[in-house]
């Protein structure tokens, strides 16, 4: 059968018509896995990788508010976090969708860290804003306390800033490929807690955000997948965005991707890392595809017949 590594967008786990609770992310949760167990119905193997955006930031908001009473989690414990409680929803709510279907097996998430490079070059430069904001005062006073980077934040006040670095390695992906003969695995939520390797072997938490469609990718690879599969907002991937000349695109392959890139078509921290995750899966693998579209249309993008295919050639 045709394994997909399949990745899960902010949307599939939390609407913005619902609250932004733990029972307000289980109702969609639960909306979502539908559509994953008809994925699965359809005879495909699938592996199944989640952001952690809104989730992580909740979680350290209540870990800095309470400072006074608690000691604060770092980020990396908040990133575990995250990966338990999302990973704990979809499990129980796939489950339940393939008991539904008659497909009895088993849904379980890999707590799962993600190696980078400690020289890379996003650490020199952290860009990704997490967590509350600040005042200038407040802020100032943190990165003397704490050594946070502090930067203001479109005129709302000053957030901390972390890197976002590329993944290198997933530290438990043997135990992901043995579990993927009898199992459904969640595993790199959150695009993996980002650690570093030390000279003795020993892995180290950094306060990094791992772009979550990158880190698909790699499992993609590691795991000989078919189809690298990104689920976001949109059903297809558009050039001249929001334009009266927008092109929603069936199909994309590398050349056209790189000019497209070039010319500034697709969003940082949107659509860009998408596109770049999808056009690395099929650089490594020229013969197989990635797609990307929307929950609800994923099957007719599987089909062909909807969403953006992504190609070598």
């Amino acid at each position: 059968m045709p394994r997909i590594v399949i990745a899960l967008g902010g949307n599939a786990l939390q609407s913005k018509n619902s609250q932004p609770t733990a029972e307000g992310q289980l109702e969609v949760v639960k909306k979502t896995c539908g559509y994953i167990a008809d994925i699965c119905c359809k005879g495909y193997e699938i592996a199944i990788v989640h952001g952690n955006g809104p989730q992580v930031g909740r979680i350290l908001l209540a870990s800095e508010a309470a400072r006074d009473v608690t000691p604060a989690m770092p980020f990396d414990v908040c990133g575990a976090m995250s990966q338990g409680f999302i990973g704990y929803h979809i499990q129980q709510s796939l489950k339940y969708e393939l008991n539904k279907r008659n497909m009895n097996y088993p849904v379980l998430s890999v707590t799962t860290q993600i190696v980078v490079d400690k020289d890379d070059p996003a650490f020199s430069n952290p860009t990704k804003p997490i967590g509350p904001f600040y005042t200038k005062e407040e802020a100032e006073a943190l990165e003397a306390e704490k050594g946070y980077r502090m930067k203001e934040d479109a005129g709302r006040g000053f957030r901390r800033v972390v890197a976002s670095p590329i993944p290198r390695r997933i530290v438990e992906i043997d135990a992901i490929k043995d579990l993927w003969e009898s199992s459904i695995v969640i595993s790199c939520g959150g695009g993996g807690i980002p650690v570093i390797e030390n000279m003795d072997g020993t892995l180290e938490g950094v306060a990094a955000v791992i772009d979550k469609d990158h880190a698909a990718e790699l499992l993609a690879e590691r795991v000989d997948a078919d189809i690298l599969m990104i689920l976001t907002e949109v059903e297809k991937v558009a050039v001249n965005w929001g334009k009266q000349d927008q092109k929603n695109l069936d199909h994309l392959n590398l050349k056209d991707g790189m000019e497209y890139i070039r010319d500034n078509q697709f969003a940082p921290g949107s659509m860009l890392p998408k596109v770049e995750a999808a056009m690395k899966f099929v650089r490594r693998y020229p013969d197989r595809k990635a797609i990307i579209t929307s929950l609800d249309t994923a099957i007719e993008a599987l089909e062909g017949t909807d969403g953006t295919t992504v190609t070598f050639a």
